[in-house]
């Protein structure tokens, strides 16, 4: 189960990590739902370009699709984002407790060397 977990947090952050997907996320989040030729009027893409992008998308569980009548519209899916979120907040959760462990060790140590001597 944390493996799949992991796998979808890791294909949540290879989905992000273009700069054109995150800026469709953006869109359906401003239109709650739009198709590929939509989306493509703004943006420097072809809509064949927007549908592999979308793809990739739903693919990590960011987008779903619904088709109606001919088309086929996509909106956000927040619950991937919700997730990779929470992990995101645990692993700086967990840096800050190494870090704050780190901060009491050097502090111990430097008391130690300005101890005045007898």
């Amino acid at each position: 189960m944390a493996e799949r977990a992991a796998d979808a947090v890791g294909d949540v952050l290879a989905a992000l990590a273009d700069p054109t997907r995150r800026q469709l996320l953006d869109l359906l989040s401003a239109s709650g739902q739009a198709s590929a030729t939509t989306l493509a009027d703004g943006l420097p893409v072809t809509r064949q370009a927007v549908a592999k992008h979308l793809a990739v998308l739903e693919a990590a569980g960011l987008v779903e699709s619904v088709k109606v009548g001919r088309e086929v519209r996509y909106a956000v899916r927040p619950e991937a984002l919700e997730a990779t979120a929470r992990w995101m907040a645990a692993l700086a959760a967990d840096w800050d407790r190494r870090l704050a462990r780190i901060k009491r060790f050097a502090e111990a140590a430097e008391q130690g060397l300005h101890r005045p001597k007898e």
